[in-house]
């Protein structure tokens, strides 16, 4: 669209080493921030984008569910004028664009449980609040757009609210990453790899809700050659290798939580992400982008599952706990060099289908239709 637009972003947080959701984002106004006048109204900041910024402070001792309807209110008084288009990733009915990242509430607390159990759920008061902010998030209309990250997330919401709920999919994208031989020998120097060690990476928030125990599980099976890096490792990470692992501790790097994921992903040779739920999985892709093949959960566990083949361009796990799975597809894709590019040949094609520019032209069809029905659109 031709039209410059003002446009404010809800985001809990707003840089990349926050986490998935947040690196969506980032990198997406990346982008948009090039062509409109961007505004980010957040918790927390760390990124260097062309942006102006509006910190909304909330008590650190509140609860998490206060702290979403304290930001869903404040961020609505916000943005009632000066905006063209309010775009938001957070919980309640601010955004004329919402998009949502994870699993719904309604899903989690309701959905297959007996009336009783359903009539305990809505006396909780956290989950009031939670349930009445999606609520709001996912109400359709006109001028009104809601958006899935995956089509599993979709489905998710369709079993939450009924197939009539009017949404769009629009995955994460990814931008190819150009190989540096030198990065890589430093960050792998660093590591401690030597040029023969087979180094494995898993990125993410909470490693251990993406399937690090079974990937520790994994290496125990694996000659030593073969190492681990783990970014986002926080106290909790550390206290499970110590207490389940400790005869790893010397072959798995513990690395916390980085907006600049990327050296990492230029250091390992394979990826890794057995993961139990994830409705999209952004890793995955961002490893594939840096030219790594990648082991990942199938579709019953994660939305990225959908647009992958098993030894087509990835290694596609029908049971992320299977250790004895896991080991195999890492030995293979460490070792063997056929299998390595077959997958690359067309995860690289699957890169290329899903750039970050694809993705911004999509939201910026959707931010004219938004104003169509406004009666703003030029």
């Amino acid at each position: 669209m031709a039209k410059r637009l003002r446009i404010a972003l809800l985001s809990d947080h707003f840089g990349r080493k926050f986490g998935g959701a947040e690196s969506y984002g980032v990198n997406l106004f990346e982008i948009l921030a090039q062509r409109h006048d961007v505004t980010v109204i957040s918790h927390a900041f760390d990124h260097d984008l062309p942006v102006k910024e509006i910190l909304v402070k909330s008590h650190p001792i509140w609860p998490s569910w206060m702290r979403v309807w304290f930001f869903s209110m404040r961020a609505k008084r916000l943005t009632q004028s000066g905006y063209d288009i309010v775009h938001s990733h957070m919980s309640g009915g601010a955004g004329d664009v919402q998009v949502i990242h994870v699993t719904p509430i309604r899903f989690r607390r309701l959905f297959g449980r007996n009336m009783f159990k359903r009539f305990l759920a809505w006396m909780q008061l956290s989950n009031f609040a939670y349930l009445k902010l999606e609520a709001a998030s996912v109400r359709t209309s006109s001028s009104r757009h809601v958006v899935a990250v995956s089509p599993w997330l979709r489905d998710r919401l369709f079993d939450a609210y009924g197939p009539q709920l009017k949404l769009d999919v629009i995955p994460p994208g990814a931008s190819p990453v150009s190989f540096d031989s030198q990065l890589r020998d430093r960050v792998r120097a660093d590591l401690g790899w030597t040029p023969t060690d087979v180094g494995c990476l898993l990125v993410a928030r909470n490693p251990l809700r993406k399937g690090f125990a079974a990937v520790l599980d994994a290496m125990a099976l694996l000659p030593s050659t073969f190492k681990l890096a783990v970014v986002g490792a926080e106290p909790a990470v550390h206290d499970y290798l110590d207490t389940h692992h400790p005869e790893l501790i010397d072959r798995v790097s513990l690395i916390e939580p980085t907006s600049n994921v990327s050296p990492y992903y230029q250091a390992a040779d394979v990826y890794v992400h057995p993961t139990l739920m994830d409705s999209f999985g952004m890793a995955p892709l961002e490893a594939m982008a840096h030219g790594l093949p990648v082991i990942v959960s199938g579709p019953k566990y994660c939305g990225f599952g959908q647009y992958v083949k098993h030894l087509h361009d990835a290694w596609v796990l029908d049971d992320p706990e299977d250790s004895v799975a896991i080991a195999k597809g890492l030995y293979e894709l460490g070792m063997s060099t056929a299998t390595r590019e077959k997958l690359l040949q067309h995860s690289e094609l699957l890169v290329q289908s899903l750039s970050w520019r694809l993705v911004a032209e999509k939201y910026e069809a959707l931010y004219e239709d938004c104003l169509a029905h406004k009666g703003q659109v030029r």
